[in-house]
Formats: C-alpha cells, structure tokens, sequence
C-alpha cells in the first residue's frame, strides 16, 4: 500500500495494482479504513485492542510468560480472549516465553559426616498445610566480580520462597542466613510439626544448621540416594529462578545487582507469578486462600 502511495501519481493506481498484482479494491478499500477505522473487520479491531494488553501482560512478568500463562493472567483481569487468540497475537507480536535450559552444576558440596538425619521426604514433596515441609538449596550466578551464591527456603505447600539469601561465599552463614529469614518470617504461624529437607551438602549438615533447627523444634530430612531428584521441588524453583531471571539479564556486575534482582524477582515470583501445581495462582494468593477456609464457620465448627 505504501508502494502505491508513493508511485499513483505518476503511474496511477490500476496501473501498478496490475503489476503487483492486486486488485484496485483492496486498496481502496484499505484507504478507506484508514480514513475511517471503523470499517475495519470486528476481529481487526479486537485484535488492536488486545496487543497492548498481551504486550503488557507479557512485559510486567518478567517476559517470562508464554501464550497459556498470559491467557490465564488475561482471564484474572476479566479480559475474556481465547487462547489461540493469544497465541495468534504472541506469535505475530513475536512475543515468546522463556524455556528452560540445561541442568546447572551442583553448588553443594557433600558433608562429610558419616551419621546424617534420616530421608523423612522420600521424593514425596507434598503438604496438607503451610509450613508443614520446608525444602532448601543452593545455586551460584556468574559476575565480573567472581561467582555469587544464593540460598532458597521453599515452603512445599504453595511453593512459597519463605526465606532467601545472596552471599560471595559458600560458607554455613548463607544457608543459615537464609533459614533465619524463613523462621522470622513464619514464626507466628508455626502451629504444627515441621520438616526442613536439602541434599547432602555440607551447609546443610554443619552443626550449627542442625542445633538451629533442633532449638526452633523443625525436624531435619536429608536426601538418602545422593542425585538431584532427592531435593527436585527446590531444584525447580530454582530452575524458575535462573531461566526466569539470571539468564535473561545477564551479564551480572556484582553481588549488589544480584541481591536487588533477586529481591525483585521473589516479590513477584511469591504474589503474581502463576504457579500451575497450585492451579495458576500465586503463592501468596493459594496461601490466603487456605486460611479462609479453615477460618470459615463450617470449618471452625468441625473443629
């Protein structure tokens, strides 16, 4: 069209819609939408309507969301579409989400005790309630300045990120750090028994580790067969964690970038990211949701 625009008044419209070739009505007719937007085709119209909102829907979640994520964050906003539809758009707006890469390398290293706690998990990572099983690991980001560590406390129930810490060493001080965040930060609602699970590593089997979980009342489990399917539900999180948001906004300068993005990341992950074992709502939401029932009439009454 804009060929033609360029070129009707020396060679005339019908003349180089010949030699296109098209047919002189389509684009009068498309000069005629432009003068009047109107008369476009309803789907035209839905269309230019949605692109922005996918486009910021696919923005404010760390440009991590594909087609079915983004249809399912559309939906919560009440903005009906079908899921083709916005798979459609995605593809033309060429809108992609993030797929995972390849394993990364274990950052743990195996504590050398011959007695360790016992397996209580058995790779059966569920939960009737929160803070009823805690699951933690470790994983690095590559700086300028040198490898970064960071250690993750996951409550199993809603795959909630209870507690989290960023340190330039692999010392006990950063998985104990982050043990210390989830304990602050649950201790008001720890009404039950809890079970704290990680693999074999040494951060995790030092002494002051087990005296800290012992004096909070948490019973320790540690991983029994020595491969990543031991402690698989942190190793996923921590797969969201690195496809997400270490490989996407990399190169890293330093641990201070690091500490801020991940502060960044953990907001978003714990109350917008949509989880879809919990049923594509976030954590925090799936948690609330809980508490409401168990707090309803019918459920106070029966106990």
């Amino acid at each position: 069209m804009t060929f033609v625009d360029e070129h009707r008044g020396e060679h005339g419209v019908e003349s180089i819609c010949r030699q296109l070739p098209i047919a002189p009505s389509t684009y009068y007719e498309h000069k005629a939408c432009q003068r009047d937007p109107s008369r476009r085709s309803a789907r035209v119209q839905r269309d230019e309507r949605l692109r922005p909102e996918i486009a910021r829907v696919h923005r404010e979640n760390f440009d991590a969301y594909g087609p079915r994520k983004v249809w399912r964050q559309l939906g919560r906003e009440d903005i009906r579409v079908a899921r083709c539809t916005v798979e459609r758009l995605m593809r033309a707006m060429d809108l992609r989400g993030v797929v995972r890469g390849r394993r990364y390398k274990v950052t743990t290293t195996p504590g050398e005790k011959s007695e360790r706690p016992a397996d209580l998990v058995q790779r059966r990572f569920t939960a009737t309630r929160p803070n009823q099983l805690w699951v933690s690991d470790l994983t690095y980001v590559a700086t300028r300045g040198g490898f970064v560590y960071v250690a993750f406390v996951i409550d199993v129930f809603a795959r909630q990120i209870v507690g989290w810490r960023v340190s330039t060493s692999l010392r006990t001080d950063l998985a104990l750090d982050a043990l210390e965040q989830a304990l602050y930060e649950r201790h008001a609602a720890l009404d039950g028994p809890l079970v704290h699970h990680s693999d074999r590593g040494s951060q995790y089997l030092s002494i002051r580790s087990t005296d800290r979980l012992a004096e909070a009342g948490i019973e320790p489990s540690v991983g029994s067969r020595g491969d990543s399917y031991d402690n698989a539900l942190a190793e996923s999180i921590i797969g969201l964690y690195k496809t997400e948001l270490i490989r996407r906004r990399g190169p890293w300068r330093g641990v201070d970038d690091v500490e801020y993005a991940t502060l960044e990341w953990v907001h978003w992950y714990r109350t917008k990211r949509l989880l879809g074992p919990i049923g594509d709502i976030p954590p925090t939401e799936y948690e609330a949701s809980y508490y409401r029932e168990m707090n309803s009439p019918q459920v106070a009454g029966l106990n």
